[in-house]
């Protein structure tokens, strides 16, 4: 505002100076005076607003930083639990890339699918723990449906026969889903599954960090996870069939590793990733099918981290997580507020610029 007042005042002294001096002047050069007068205005306009934007982007919100650094504090343990969930939900992609080669765009849906098994079996009067075994038969029964009814017939064809194929298995579990629980959103069953709903509060860096234990559960929950499913997938017989069924599905049968299988496997351990995500978001909110659009929020994860690394999709989610976070909260005022929505998108179109097989991918190499 102040800037604008003064581009507004400089303005009118250069048409008054020009006017003033009418009569003494030549017609063109009170015309030239004006013209100078005004570019010399804009010049110093755009200086001015340059530097108090730099000291907007650069300065203020640093500064507040250590100002308040309790608040920095709240905001990184923020972005720092969205981090784990997301790097949770994009290890159920890495996992599918490993052993198809394909983006799986229905394990958002899987999530929403998972979470509202739960809480359809324990509404139907199954217990909690009841109901969360009968979730993980249930997600294995769609892991074995989907290897012998959409992948088995696939087997050797293009990646985007397969990618097109996820598609139409997210429609598919959406109005299948739609039929069986309806479409209004549900409660997470969360004090039934004996997860906390406290809080804590500490008095740190002269303020007070609050923490959710339900935060604290579901970052345990997602290190955890992510830690087991690793070393699973990185150290065992089955890990290194994956490997060699992501590198070449033909060599891979030629050995005698069984192609469905390992997809039956895949499929189901991405099931499992699922219904833990489903359980964690819809415990912090609720469970509808808005949380399949909160899972593609995996798809900045993997281009940071990487399609086929499970370390890479730790660290692209906790880089998501915290900088949307950040981004949100000291840099949201200077555009209105809404950047946790779209900047992880933009930071993944720079990866992609610069690195586009991500952090720890594999950088893919076409002979001729």
């Amino acid at each position: 505002m102040v800037l604008w007042i003064l581009l507004v005042l400089a303005a009118g002294a250069a048409v008054y100076y020009g006017i003033r001096f009418e009569g003494s002047l030549k017609q063109r050069d009170r015309h030239a005076m004006i013209a100078l007068s005004a570019i010399t205005v804009v010049i110093l306009g755009v200086q001015l607003y340059r530097a108090e934007l730099l000291g907007e982007i650069f300065i203020e919100p640093f500064a507040f930083m250590g100002e308040a650094p309790d608040l920095f504090v709240q905001v990184l343990w923020q972005g720092f639990v969205d981090g784990t969930l997301y790097a949770l939900i994009a290890l159920g992609f890495v996992l599918i890339f490993k052993a198809s080669g394909v983006f799986n765009f229905a394990q958002g849906i899987m999530v929403v699918f998972g979470a509202l098994s739960l809480v359809g079996l324990h509404a139907a009067g199954v217990p909690a723990w009841g109901a969360l075994v009968l979730a993980l038969v249930i997600m294995g029964v769609l892991a074995v449906g989907v290897e012998r009814i959409v992948l088995r017939p696939l087997v050797n064809q293009e990646p985007i026969i397969l990618f097109m194929a996820t598609i139409g298995l997210w429609y598919f579990l959406i109005g299948f889903g739609e039929l069986i629980f309806g479409g209004e959103p549900k409660v997470m069953i969360t004090e039934q599954l004996g997860l906390p709903t406290g809080r804590w509060r500490f008095d740190i860096l002269g303020g007070r960090v609050n923490v959710n234990q339900l935060d604290v559960a579901a970052a345990a929950i997602a290190v955890l996870l992510v830690t087991g499913l690793g070393i699973f997938f990185n150290k065992t017989r089955i890990g290194r069939a994956l490997r060699a069924v992501a590198d070449d599905h033909q060599a891979a049968m030629s050995v005698g590793i069984s192609l469905n299988q390992i997809w039956r496997i895949v499929w189901f351990a991405a099931g499992i990733v699922a219904l833990a995500t489903g359980i964690m978001w819809g415990a912090k909110s609720d469970v509808s099918f808005a949380l399949a659009i909160v899972a593609l929020k995996a798809l900045p994860v993997l281009i940071l981290g990487g399609f086929t690394s499970i370390p890479g999709a730790i660290v692209g989610g906790l880089i998501i997580g915290i900088g949307e976070k950040m981004a949100e909260f000291y840099w949201g005022p200077l555009v209105g507020g809404s950047i946790e929505s779209w900047f992880p998108y933009f930071l993944a179109l720079i990866f992609l610029l610069f690195r586009p097989q991500g952090l720890f991918g594999d950088k893919i190499i076409d002979r001729i």
